[in-house]
C-alpha cells in the first residue's frame, strides 16, 4: 500500500553531514551513510549554482564502488552566496564571526545541488533558497559561534540552530534546502526512477 512512498533502490548517502542523514531518516528511507575525504576546491571562475553542481558531481566520482543495478549513491553540496561571492565553511571561530557579520541585515542565496548516480542513472539538480537575516548584534554572533561552533557549515550557520530561530526574518524557497538537502525535490527524483 505504501510502496510508492519509498525508493525501490538501496540508497547510499555519501555525506558527512548529520543534517542530511537526519532528513533522510525523517523521510523514513532505509539508507547507509558513507564518508570519504574529498577535495572540495572549486575551479576558478565557477560561481553560485554551477559550483554546487560541480562539487556534487565531483564527490560522486569517489563512491563508484557502491553503485550496482540495485543501488543509488546520493551526493550533495550546499553553497552560500552573498551577491556573487561564495561563502564557504569558516576556518575558525574568528572567521565564522566575520561571515555572520557579512550576512547580518542582508539577503543571501543558498544553493544545494544533488547528484543521484546509479548503474545507468545520472540525475543532477539544484535548488535555490533566499534567506534574509535581521541585523545581528555582536553579542548574538559571539554567543552563537561560541555555543554552537558552526565550523562545519557553509556560511557559518545552521538554520535549524539558535541563530536561525532568532535571526532569520524570512526565507524564499525551501527551508530544508538551507539545511543542506532539498528533500521534496530529492524524493520526487528518486521515486520517479
Amino acid at each position: 500500500m505504501f510502496e510508492k512512498l519509498f525508493p525501490r533502490y538501496k540508497i547510499i548517502l555519501a555525506s558527512q553531514s548529520p543534517r542530511r542523514r537526519q532528513l533522510l531518516e525523517i523521510l523514513g528511507w532505509s539508507f547507509k551513510a558513507v564518508t570519504k575525504d574529498v577535495d572540495e576546491t572549486i575551479p576558478e571562475g565557477m560561481k553560485r549554482a554551477e559550483a554546487a553542481r560541480y562539487l556534487a558531481e565531483h564527490k560522486s566520482d569517489h563512491f563508484l564502488e557502491y553503485i550496482d543495478k540495485n543501488t543509488l549513491v546520493i551526493t550533495a553540496d550546499t553553497i552560500v552566496c552573498l551577491d556573487d561571492s561564495i561563502i564557504n565553511k569558516p576556518v575558525d571561530a574568528a572567521d565564522a564571526k566575520l561571515m555572520l557579520r557579512r550576512l547580518s541585515g542582508r539577503k543571501h542565496d543558498v544553493f544545494t545541488a544533488v547528484y543521484i548516480r546509479g548503474e545507468n542513472i545520472k540525475r543532477l539538480f539544484d535548488v535555490k533558497s533566499s534567506v534574509y537575516f535581521k541585523e545581528l548584534s555582536d553579542n548574538e554572533i559571539n554567543y552563537y559561534v561560541e555555543k554552537y561552533s558552526p565550523l562545519d557549515k557553509a556560511g557559518a550557520y545552521g538554520i535549524q540552530e539558535w541563530i536561525g530561530l532568532i535571526g532569520i526574518e524570512r526565507i524564499e524557497g525551501s527551508y530544508f534546502n538551507v539545511m543542506g538537502l532539498p528533500v521534496k525535490e530529492l524524493s520526487e527524483e528518486i521515486l520517479s526512477l
